[in-house]
């Protein structure tokens, strides 16, 4: 797996060298864009339209436009000259508790990973982190941006979240009531939730329509015709009423009992 980035954690006077790696992949199928009439893959060509020619990487820079059809030009070695170490440094900034952040601030996450005989401190922070259950808020450049950075600690390593600023995070657009709630389908639902709940197993869930569709890619190359899925068919007398459709939705959850043998 490629480094994502490579930083070192700076926690008072202490120094931890890491590298962030992505904690997830791609496993999702991935189709090519084709001709319809010669399925000859389709190609996209950058193309200056005043020089009238294709261009390539080494004839592409950077432009900020400012004004219409005006731009600054900044190159790599520019910007990259703009990051003064301290830049280049995930500098923790204070701790809190992780409840404390709300979920809508979370962009990604990354595993790191201490270098060479930076695993001692690294896991002091760790630990430490662990044992008073607190999460350190960081600051470090990634590409152009400064990210802001939160660093959890787990059994097995710390995990860095990136997080929005929130400047970043766009209002609700729009606004909903809160109708007053009836007292008996509140318990209602708090029982229907109640009977669902259960510890969590990410192994319990997989992408069942990933599934469907390597199927089908399958019977398209043996040459058969793809078989339409099937969805469990649905009652045409569903319940309008919110309290009948809690009680319809807890009666479903309920395990069915065996029938009882009649004794003679």
């Amino acid at each position: 797996m490629a480094v994502a980035h490579k930083g070192a954690i700076s926690f008072g006077l202490v120094h931890i060298p890491i590298q962030m790696y992505r904690t997830t992949r791609d496993v999702d199928i991935s189709f090519n864009q084709l001709c319809k009439k010669t399925h000859e893959r389709v190609h996209y060509k950058k193309y200056c339209g005043h020089c009238d020619k294709e261009l390539k990487a080494a004839d592409i820079v950077k432009g900020y436009q400012y004004e219409k059809d005006k731009y600054v030009i900044m190159d790599n070695e520019e910007i990259d000259a703009l990051k003064a170490e301290k830049d280049r440094t995930i500098t923790i900034l204070q701790f809190t508790k992780l409840a404390e952040i709300d979920d809508i601030y979370y962009e990604k996450n990354y595993y790191a990973v201490p270098e060479k005989h930076a695993e001692k401190a690294y896991e002091l922070l760790r630990d430490a982190m662990a044992k008073l259950s607190v999460v350190a808020i960081a600051k470090t450049v990634i590409g152009t941006k400064e990210t802001l950075l939160a660093l959890c600690p787990g059994e097995d390593g710390i995990l860095v979240k990136t997080l929005f600023y929130q400047e970043e995070i766009a209002e609700n657009p729009k606004a909903f009531a809160h109708p007053k709630l009836v007292k008996a389908e509140s318990d209602m639902a708090k029982q229907l939730i109640q009977s669902m709940t259960k510890p969590f197993d990410p192994g319990d869930y997989h992408d069942e329509f990933q599934e469907r569709l390597r199927a089908a890619i399958e019977e398209k190359i043996s040459g058969q015709h793809i078989v339409h899925a099937s969805d469990r068919k649905q009652d045409t007398a569903t319940p309008v009423d919110l309290m009948e459709a809690l009680q319809q939705s807890l009666s479903e959850m309920k395990p069915k009992g065996r029938r009882r043998s009649v004794k003679h």
